[in-house]
Parts: structure tokens; sequence; C-alpha cells
């Protein structure tokens, strides 16, 4: 007979259902001023018509322009990992706006946005996190705005998409190849498989051996199967030069799924590298790494950008 899980067990899968399939919003807390830097505030809307909220920061005299977006559970701002409830998930303050200070201050415009069911973008899709397969159309509908606009039209285009981010530019790039003819650049931190971290984490909660339990009350939330939730799916698609950064002993995941979505990308070897983040095992140290260290990301960005 298959074991079933105990009523602890059920409580703690259904705990993870939710916040899989349902995250809970993060709030804004700070802004490019915060930083020093002056920014617009704008909004577009997704391919879908989801409204998108955005900051726009510009770096004068310069049509270099990076889009960049978020993880899941995440903001443009980053994620209050000082605060509760948010310290309970992982207690480690993630601030993005260091990493667009380092884009600003090396030349760069920057376009940033909340990704739908986050910050204060609009909510769709029942609130579902999908790891890419509904988010793909806020990517796209960053494109389109970029490629109308009067004046960002005509800039040089990269893309800074970590985790779900990434992930759903993945999607959208096999989706809708015909919006990316204008990105020179990706860099991608963290691209992440969910029945992967999904194991990972439930081995750490006691639940590993019920993981199909897991999807299955995922599912009943509205939730895609794990196992389509998946970079490995699209990155083939990728045309673009791609620069993947991973934390080695992330205990969320594996590195054979950053690895396995790395062997996929259809590139020449020299238009693609990853990179192995030592010395930690939290996955958000790889968040925060190139707020710290943005030597190479500014270097990856200028080689094919310049």
């Amino acid at each position: 007979m298959t074991a079933q899980p105990t009523a602890d067990q059920m409580q703690i899968i259904q705990a993870m259902a939710k916040a899989n399939a349902l995250p809970s919003r993060t709030p804004v807390l700070k802004t490019p001023a915060d930083y020093g830097m002056e920014y617009q505030d704008v909004f577009f809307p997704a391919l879908d018509g989801v409204p998108l909220e955005a900051w726009f920061i510009p770096a004068e005299g310069s049509d270099k322009l990076i889009i960049c977006n978020h993880p899941l559970t995440f903001s443009r701002y980053g994620f209050p990992g000082h605060l509760e409830p948010w310290s309970a998930f992982a207690p480690i303050t993630v601030e993005f706006n260091e990493i667009y200070k380092a884009l600003h201050d090396a030349g760069y415009n920057v376009l940033t946005y909340d990704m739908r069911n986050h910050g204060h973008s609009g909510h769709a899709n029942a609130g579902l996190a999908a790891y890419g397969l509904f988010e793909w159309r806020d990517v796209a509908g960053a494109q389109i705005y970029v490629q109308t606009h009067e004046t960002l039209r005509h800039m040089r285009v990269g893309l800074f998409n970590p985790c779900n981010g990434g992930n759903s530019a993945m999607v959208a790039m096999k989706k809708r190849p015909d919006l990316f003819h204008d990105v020179k650049a990706f860099v991608c931190p963290q691209p992440c498989s969910s029945r992967i971290a999904a194991e990972q984490i439930g081995n750490l909660q006691g639940i590993g051996d019920f993981i199909d339990v897991l999807d299955t009350e995922m599912q009943k939330l509205g939730a895609f199967p794990m196992a389509s939730m998946t970079p490995h799916d699209y990155a083939k698609d990728v045309k673009v030069p791609t620069y993947i950064v991973q934390v080695h002993g992330d205990l969320w995941t594996r590195p054979e799924d950053v690895q396995g979505t790395f062997d996929r990308l259809s590139l020449p070897d020299e238009d693609k590298v990853l990179y192995w983040i030592e010395g930690t095992t939290a996955r958000f140290d790889g968040y925060s790494y190139f707020g710290q260290h943005p030597e190479s990301m500014i270097a990856f960005f200028d080689k094919y950008m310049e």
C-alpha cells in the first residue's frame, strides 16, 4: 500500500501548495531616489492587457537600455527579508536598486517592472504563479512598450531577468521570437524548475516522499503541473547571448537543474556563460550577487551592447 502523509505532513503540504501556487505580494519599500537616482513612474500593459507598474531610470546621453524584472514573491524593489512575515520565508533582504544603480552608473538606462500579481501590478490568472507560463506575457508587454515608445525604440536593449523573470523571458522568446530581435544580451540569475525546487524544499520540510501529493494540491488550487513549469522546455529557443549565475550550494534547488537549462541553450559556446557562486547555501544571496559584484554583469552587457 502506498504510504500516505500524516495529518501534520498534510498540513505542511497544503501550506506549501498555497505558497507555491498563490504567492503573497511583497511591498515596494524603496525607490531609485533612495539610491540617488532620478526616475519616472511609468506603466504599460502586458500582452494580455494586465497593467504593469514600472520605473524608468534615465542615463543621460545613453542609447542603451536594460529591462529588468524579478523572481516570484519579489517586486521591482526586491525582497524585505528583514520584516515579518517575509523573514519567515527567507531572512535575507534583497534590494534590486543596488543593481539598477550599478547599471545606471555604467551608462545604462533601466526599465524595471513589477510582474503580474506582484508589487503594484495588476491581479491576473486568479493570482496564480506559473513559472513563466502566464508571466511571459509581461515580458512580451515590456518589449512592445519599448519598441513602440518614441525614445526607447531607438535604444539597444539588454535583459536582466532573474529566476521566474528569466523563466518568463525564455517562454516569451519561444512564443514571440519576433519581439526579441533588438535584444543584444540576457543576464539570467538562477532560472528554476518548479518540481526540483519543490523536491528540495519538501525534503527540508519533511514531506519529500509526498511531492506528487503536493503537485496534486497545487493543481487543486489551479496551478499547472509542476513538471510543465521549467525553463528546460524553452531554453533551446533563446537566441540571445546569455549569462547565467547560480548559487552552487543552493538548498532550494540542485546544480543539475541550472546546468540543464544552460546546456539546452542553442548558442555558440562563446555566447553563453554559467558562473557558480560559492561560499553560501542561501538562494537569495544569488539575487543580491550583482548588486555587490556588478563587474562581470557590466562587462557582459558592455561586450554585446557596445
